[in-house]
C-alpha cells in the first residue's frame, strides 16, 4: 500500500493512515484540515492513573 500526496486533500498517505489507526485504538482522533498546509492535530483522551 502506498500513499499519494495530493495538495487538495489530506489523509491519503500511509503514515497518516497508520497514525489515525494507532491513535483511534486509544480512543483519540487525528485531524488534518485542508487549509493551512501540513498541519496535523492529535487528540488523546485524558487518562487517570
Amino acid at each position: 500500500m502506498q500513499g499519494e500526496r495530493v495538495r487538495s486533500s489530506h489523509g491519503t498517505g500511509l503514515g497518516l493512515w497508520i497514525a489515525r489507526a494507532v491513535v483511534a485504538a486509544d480512543g483519540g482522533t487525528v485531524t488534518a484540515p485542508a487549509e493551512g498546509g501540513p498541519h496535523v492535530e492529535v487528540r488523546l483522551p485524558r487518562t487517570t492513573a
